[in-house]
């Protein structure tokens, strides 16, 4: 017996237009590139020096600084899950978002709390397994590909910032407590860096944990950059004005994904 299927005749008639919903959701996440990663660690070290100026050079305090860029991350939050399809800005402008909270709040931990470093590094890293495990055990996955609903991307963002948080506690105690220095702490992260490129091509290891791996570790590596770059000549910095540095930062972003293809990602991470 024939069926009227009222969705396929809205589709043949052109009164309804879709994707699958893999594929219209995927298109507010970028693609993978080598771009990408650039413009990444360029955003976590505009965190750095912009989340310090706030807290430092303005003195507004470390939990003054989390609670005014907490409220822009969930903004950021709330505009990226209501788009309809990728907007590169308002992708990027999230992710600075993240990283300035991330920044204020591993401070304010470290810091405030007293914790120090390592048991601030210690805390974040459980906090960001217990988010990627919760999003696995509820959803099933936490790859790209699985962002199919606004409950997907609150993980997604969750985690994300739970990494920027734990990279700046983690770059901190790298260059600090350690004692490598800004450079020498910038180093060690490039080169673990290199290694999960390397992995990554190797094809050994799951490309969804070489990502999330990848995210983290950029985050200490921007921290550490942008500590070099504001810090005083006495202490190993370049002395730059916290406002200059976090300026010239943001600048580049916004011409790198001007220029750079911004194309939505078409797989999983």
């Amino acid at each position: 017996m024939w069926k009227l299927d009222f969705p396929r005749l809205l589709i043949i008639t052109g009164a309804l237009k879709v994707n699958t919903s893999s594929n219209a959701n995927l298109a507010k996440v970028p693609a993978l590139t080598l771009g990408f990663w650039i413009i990444k660690i360029l955003a976590t070290t505009l965190g750095e020096t912009g989340g310090d100026a706030v807290t430092m050079s303005m003195e507004l305090g470390y939990l003054v600084g989390t609670g005014i860029f907490m409220l822009l991350f969930v903004a950021a939050v709330i505009l990226q899950i209501r788009a309809v399809r990728f907007h590169p800005y308002l992708y990027w402008a999230t992710i600075i978002a993240s990283t300035t909270v991330g920044t204020t709040l591993a401070d304010y931990a470290t810091r405030s709390m007293g914790i120090g470093y390592s048991g601030g590094s210690s805390l974040l890293l459980v906090l960001l397994l217990g988010s990627l495990f919760v999003w696995h055990k509820t959803l099933g996955r936490i790859d790209v590909a699985s962002i199919s609903t606004p409950r997907a991307e609150f993980f997604y963002w969750l985690t994300i910032m739970f990494s920027q948080t734990l990279g700046t506690a983690l770059g901190d105690w790298t260059a600090d407590t350690a004692g490598l220095g800004y450079l020498g702490a910038a180093a060690i992260f490039s080169a673990i860096l290199l290694i999960i490129v390397g992995l990554y091509f190797s094809k050994i290891v799951s490309r969804t944990v070489l990502f999330w791996a990848a995210f983290v570790i950029t985050r200490p590596l921007g921290a550490v950059v942008g500590d070099y770059l504001d810090k005083p000549l006495l202490e190993g910095g370049l002395e730059w004005s916290r406002y200059t540095a976090t300026g010239v930062l943001l600048l580049a972003i916004v011409l790198l994904v001007l220029v750079l293809p911004q194309r939505p990602a078409q797989s999983a991470h």
